[in-house]
C-alpha cells in the first residue's frame, strides 16, 4: 500500500530520492495563472534541494509571496552556510521570487544559469540605489557542463524556449532525477505531491502543454533529443506533481503531442490548404467555392473548405497547426469581419504560424474593411501573404468568380512550388 502524504499541514522538506528534497510551496486557491490559464486545482511552485558530500544545491525557488513556506522547508534540512550552488532553470518570477532573499541569506552560493538568462537575471536583481552595479556572481552553462557536490553531479541541458529563451534542465546523474523546469509540468496542486498519489491530473497536464509548450513544438522536439537518451527514475518539474512512477511515459507523451498526425495522412510531400469562410447572403460562400476549385487544380495541394457557420472554431486549431496555408473569407458587416473569423484568428496564439501562407477574400456592400483587417491579423501572426486580398462588391459576376478561381490557383501555385515567391509579402520582415 502506498504511503499517503500531506505536506499542507507542516513546512518540512520532503525527501523523494537519496539526499534529494522538495522544498517548494502550495497554492491551492489560485484560479488563473498569467491571465490566460485556468487553474481549477491551483498550482505548486516546486523548488528542490540536493545534498552532496561537499555542499548543497538549491534548484529554483518559489513565487515571492510564498517565500516563508519555502524558507521554512529549506531550514528544516540545511543551514544557509551549506548552500554551495543555486541553479535556476528558468527566471520567470514564479520560480525566482525568493531568489534575492535566498542570496542575502546564503551570500557564498554561486548562481548557475543558462547563457540566455543573463539579461533577465540583471533585470531581476537590480542594484540598490547607492550602487552602480549588481553585486552577485553567476556562471553560465550549456549542454555538457556540470557541477560537483562531491558524491553528486549536476549536469545541464540547454533547452531554450520551453517556454522562455532562458530555459534549461538539470540532471542529477547518480539518482537519475531530471529537474525539468516547466517541461513535463502542469498547474495542479495536491498536497500528496507525487503522480502515483495525487488525483487524476491528465487534463491539467495536457492543458498545460497545449497553452505553454505547444507554440514551441520544434524546441520540444530538440529538447527530447537530449532527454530521451537519459536514464530517468524521476522527473521533478517546477509545477505540478513529481513524476516518480513510470516517468518515461510522460516523455513519450510529449513526443506524441509534438508530432504531426497529418503527416500520416498526407503522402508524397503534398501540401495542405484550408479555406475558412462565413457568408451572410451566400456571396462570400460562392467566392470560397471558386477559390477552392482554383486551388484544387494542383494535384499536390490538398484543399479543405469549412463554413464557420456550421460549427465551433476551437476544433479547427489542430487542423490549422498542421496546414501549410490558410485562407479566410468574410463579408464586411458594420465595417468589420464577422465574429467567428475573429474567434478563430484569436485562438491561434497557442500555435506557431510563422512562415505559413495566408490570404483573405470576401464580399462587401459599402467599404470592404474585413479583408485588409484579416490580413493585418495575419501580419501579426507572422504569416506570408502571396496574393493581395480579393474583395467583391455585393454579388460576384462571372468575371469576378473567375478572379476568385485565379486567386485560389495563384496561392496554390506558390504553395506547390510552381510559382516563385519573390512577390510574397513576409510581414514578419516588416516589423
Amino acid at each position: 500500500m502506498k504511503k499517503q502524504m500531506d505536506v499542507s499541514c507542516h513546512r518540512h522538506a520532503v525527501e523523494f530520492a537519496d539526499g534529494v528534497y522538495w522544498v517548494g510551496a502550495l497554492d491551492p486557491t489560485l484560479r488563473t495563472f498569467d491571465i490566460i490559464l485556468s487553474t481549477a486545482n491551483g498550482t505548486t511552485y516546486n523548488s528542490y534541494l540536493v545534498k552532496g558530500s561537499e555542499g548543497v544545491a538549491v534548484i529554483d525557488t518559489v513565487k515571492e509571496n510564498f517565500s516563508d513556506e519555502f524558507f521554512s522547508r529549506l531550514e528544516s534540512e540545511v543551514d544557509y552556510s551549506d548552500i554551495k550552488y543555486i541553479v535556476l532553470n528558468h527566471l520567470e518570477p514564479d520560480h525566482t521570487g525568493a531568489l534575492p532573499e535566498l542570496m542575502r541569506r546564503a551570500p557564498q552560493a554561486k548562481l548557475y544559469i543558462s547563457q540566455r538568462a543573463v539579461s533577465m537575471l540583471k533585470a531581476l536583481l537590480k542594484p540598490a540605489a547607492d550602487k552602480k552595479e549588481n553585486n552577485f556572481d553567476y556562471t553560465t552553462v550549456n549542454t555538457g557542463d556540470s557541477i560537483s557536490l562531491g558524491n553528486r553531479t549536476l549536469s545541464f541541458l540547454h533547452t531554450p524556449f520551453l517556454h522562455w529563451p532562458d530555459t534549461q534542465c538539470t540532471y542529477l546523474e547518480e539518482e537519475a532525477v531530471l529537474f525539468s523546469g516547466d517541461v513535463f509540468g502542469c498547474h495542479y496542486c495536491d498536497q500528496r505531491l507525487f503522480n502515483d498519489l495525487v488525483g487524476d491530473f491528465r487534463f491539467s497536464f495536457d492543458y498545460y502543454y497545449a497553452h505553454i509548450m505547444r507554440p514551441f513544438k520544434t524546441y520540444v522536439m530538440d529538447a527530447l533529443k537530449l532527454i530521451e537518451p537519459l536514464k530517468i527514475k524521476q522527473i521533478a518539474p517546477t509545477h505540478g506533481p513529481i513524476l516518480r512512477e513510470r516517468p518515461r511515459r510522460y516523455v513519450t507523451h510529449y513526443r506524441e503531442l509534438s508530432t504531426s498526425s497529418l503527416s500520416r495522412e498526407i503522402v508524397n510531400d503534398n501540401k495542405t490548404l484550408i479555406i475558412f469562410y462565413m457568408s451572410s447572403y451566400g456571396n462570400t460562400a460562392r467566392m470560397a467555392k471558386e477559390v477552392s476549385d482554383g486551388a484544387s487544380d494542383f494535384d499536390d495541394v490538398r484543399v479543405s473548405l469549412y463554413d464557420l457557420e456550421g460549427g465551433e472554431t476551437e476544433p479547427f486549431v489542430d487542423l490549422i497547426e498542421e496546414a501549410d496555408a490558410l485562407l479566410f473569407g468574410s463579408p464586411t458587416i458594420n465595417g468589420d469581419a464577422v465574429k467567428p473569423i475573429w474567434d478563430l484568428l484569436s485562438s491561434l496564439v497557442v500555435i506557431n504560424l510563422k512562415g505559413k501562407l495566408g490570404g483573405a477574400f470576401g464580399s462587401y456592400g459599402w467599404s470592404g474593411e474585413a479583408v485588409p483587417m484579416i490580413e493585418d491579423r495575419m501580419r501579426g501572426l507572422k504569416m506570408k501573404i502571396p496574393q493581395e486580398g480579393l474583395r467583391v462588391k455585393l454579388i460576384p459576376d462571372d468575371e469576378e468568380l473567375e478572379a476568385c478561381r485565379l486567386f485560389g490557383y495563384q496561392v496554390a501555385s506558390v504553395l506547390s512550388g510552381k510559382k516563385e515567391q519573390q512577390d510574397v509579402i513576409d510581414f514578419a520582415d516588416l516589423k
